[in-house]
């Protein structure tokens, strides 16, 4: 099948300069506006602009799977369960489908578990070049002692970990205390060491669009390697609208610096349509380049069983039932 090609998981920023962050510039960030109404007016025309089909749907979809950070963070996690999914990020498609479609190597981008959990994963996970994320700074509140927070990354950094997802102090945004944000994330950065940092917003609880462009474009200052949407774990997750403002901030500060951000909605992304409407819209906004993993990540669990079966279906024409497809 010509169309498909297999893309082998790299470590995020491996190939490109790091985000060395800047100083923190409070008039630039008092101009960064975000107007609501056309915002939401673009973002709803998303799902209706791309439509792939057969072959090309089918790589769009192998495309999604190799941007998933396959994630459990359950207060029952075991050491089976993180095994487990450490063999389904080694294999997410299923050797048969791929076989079918002509394509081998597919992998996950990372697989994302709590700090508890980080040797297990790292010692699952040995010789498939699939980094270990782990959650961090007091995830999802973000609210414990901030010398503990930053033991905490260092702790994970030292456990394996080569992806540490950090959450920022909501209450910092909401009462515009910019300068805290900045100094929280910088400390968070340099505590990260040689392990890349992706920053959660928990868009959901910002009050705003402009708060949430603000924060962006604050963590990027900071030395954020990639921004990300949620914790999963908010009323509120990943949504069309907040994409679209945090990609255009990535934008900005590209044009701007030169630098590279990665972007991870996270949360609430459970189909293969939606995969394959946050690929279109990195490619509208970014370009190809933001496709690749070291850019872009999905923060997903369930939505690798949907694009297995979508990916059966491409082959066989039928649907098969959902427990065909276990996540590990």
């Amino acid at each position: 099948m010509s169309t498909l090609t297999s893309t082998q998981t790299q470590l995020p920023q491996l190939h490109l300069p790091r985000n060395p962050g800047l100083p923190l510039d409070l008039d630039r960030v008092a101009r960064v506006q975000a107007n609501t109404s056309a915002i939401e007016r673009r973002a709803a025309t998303l799902p209706g602009r791309r439509s792939v089909k057969k072959d090309y749907q089918a790589a769009w979809l192998l495309k999604a799977v190799t941007c998933i950070d396959l994630t459990t963070l359950s207060g029952d996690d075991t050491e089976g369960r993180v095994r487990r999914l450490c063999a389904k990020a080694r294999q997410p498609i299923r050797a048969d489908i791929q076989d079918a479609l002509g394509v081998s190597g597919i992998q996950t981008g990372a697989v994302c578990v709590y700090h508890d959990m980080i040797e297990t994963a790292v010692d699952a996970l040995q010789g498939s070049g699939i980094p270990v994320a782990a959650v961090s700074t007091g995830f999802p509140a973000g609210l414990s002692p901030f010398h503990l927070r930053v033991a905490e990354i260092e702790e994970s950094v030292k456990a394996g970990a080569r992806e540490i997802d950090i959450v920022i102090s909501r209450r910092h945004v909401l009462t515009q205390n910019w300068q805290a944000l900045y100094d929280e994330m910088k400390a968070f950065r340099e505590a990260c060491g040689d392990a890349h940092v992706k920053a959660i917003l928990a868009t959901g609880e910002l009050g705003s669009l402009r708060n949430v462009a603000r924060a962006s474009l604050i963590c990027m200052m900071a030395g954020a390697d990639f921004i990300k949407t949620s914790t999963g774990k908010e009323s509120v997750n990943a949504t069309l609208p907040v994409s679209l403002v945090m990609i255009r901030a990535i934008r900005d500060y590209f044009d701007a610096t030169g630098y590279h951000v990665g972007y991870k909605p996270a949360g609430g992304i459970s189909k293969a349509k939606d995969a394959i409407t946050y690929l279109a819209l990195m490619k509208d906004e970014l370009g190809n380049r933001w496709l690749q993993p070291d850019l872009f990540r999905f923060g997903a669990s369930s939505l690798l069983n949907d694009i297995e079966r979508q990916l059966e279906h491409h082959i066989t024409g039928a649907y098969s039932a959902s427990y065909r497809h276990p996540m590990g």
